[in-house]
Order: C-alpha cells, then structure tokens, then sequence
C-alpha cells in the first residue's frame, strides 16, 4: 500500500495525476522537476488515449523517471498493462468495478484504488472488496464539468474517523478546499491544479505549504 512506502510525515501525501492528454517528451522534465521539487507518493498515468503503443511508450518512460526517485506509478483502468510495462498497480475509475479481477491478476502486493466519487456506500463496498485506497471527488469546482455533485470535507472528515482505509481527495482542490480537507485525507491528489501553472514545480510547492498549515 502506498503509506508504507514513504517515510512519515506530519501533512497529507502528495499523489499527482498526469494530464489526459500530452507531449510524452515535453512532459518528462516537466513530471521530473515536480518530483525533485516536493515528496510524492504516487504518480498516475491518465491518459485517454486508447493507442496501446502510446501508453505502453508513456508507461516504461514515465515509469523510470518515478522509480529513479523512488516514487510508485499506477495507471488509470487498464491493469493488463501493469506487469508488462513494470508499473506498482492501478487506478480503478468506476468504484468496485474489476476490484477483484485486478488483484487475482496483480496479486497482493500491486496497488489497487479506486475512485468513488461522493457515494460513501460506494467506498465502502470498494474497501470491503479490498483496495489499498479510496479516492473521493471532486473536492472542489470543476468548472461546469461533471454532474455538481461533491466531495465535501464532512465525507473525507467521517472517512477518516470510521474507516481504516486511506483516502485521497482529488479533483477542483483550490486553496479553501484544501484547507478544509487536509486534516482529514491520507493524500490530495494534484492534476490540472499544478499541470495548468507555466511552473509546475512551484506550484506543487506553493500547494504542499498550503497541506503542510500555511
């Protein structure tokens, strides 16, 4: 699971999520300079392409960079490609959908999350099930997109206290929102929040002060 891979820390775990669409090799550097800049759990690949070949090229390429600091890597949904392209698990999109085809395929030791949106009934049949996390969101607005409905503080704050397996807050984390959700997640997940900024690197920074009380 990925909190025991990391040393302790007294603030939530910083677990980045790639953008849908990129330039593998304008990318690299760019994913490379966050991972120097600030202590990431994990990094997951969520590209929509349906191009095997692609993802399997951003797959190995992204993977040597997040192994060479000794970060885990997941991708989004599709975990046949898991122990081909040497990756440390997978990202589940639609809650306890494949759970249990994944971990007879990964085994034990792969990491297996799932993301279940605002439903806690959905989380908890996803941790009775057996994943290593659960990802709730969006935490905060996601511009128009989706159906409106929210992960608010009072769901990862009840998470938190009720349930042993570790949650992510993920999606729309502005400045308010994060203040509000960091006390209560195992790890807060950054996309869009830090790839839209011309300085990754700094904003990641600029976000971990924010996690760490600022």
């Amino acid at each position: 699971m990925m909190e025991n891979d990391m040393p302790e820390q007294d603030f939530a775990q910083i677990y980045l999520t790639t953008p849908t669409e990129f330039d593998l090799e304008a990318f690299k550097p760019r994913l490379a300079a966050v991972l120097a800049a600030v202590p990431v759990s994990c990094v997951r690949i969520a590209l929509t392409t349906t191009d095997a070949g692609l993802l399997g090229r951003a797959a190995d390429q992204l993977r040597d960079i997040c192994h060479k600091f000794d970060v885990a890597i997941v991708v989004d949904n599709h975990f046949l490609l898991v122990e081909k392209h040497g990756l440390d698990g997978v990202h589940l999109v639609s809650s306890s959908r494949h759970v249990r085809e994944a971990r007879k395929l990964l085994g034990e030791d792969a990491i297996v999350g799932a993301y279940c949106g605002s439903s806690r009934h959905a989380g908890m049949t996803a941790a009775e099930i057996g994943v290593d996390y659960i990802s709730f969101g969006p935490v905060g607005d996601m511009g128009g997109l989706g159906d409106g409905a929210r992960a608010d503080a009072s769901l990862f704050q009840w998470w938190s206290e009720m349930i042993e397996v570790p949650v992510v807050a993920e999606g729309g984390l502005d400045d308010d929102s994060l203040r509000a959700v960091r006390d209560h997640v195992d790890f807060v997940n950054f996309g869009s929040e830090i790839w839209q900024a011309q300085d990754a690197a700094a904003e990641a920074v600029r976000l971990v002060a924010i996690l760490k009380g600022a």
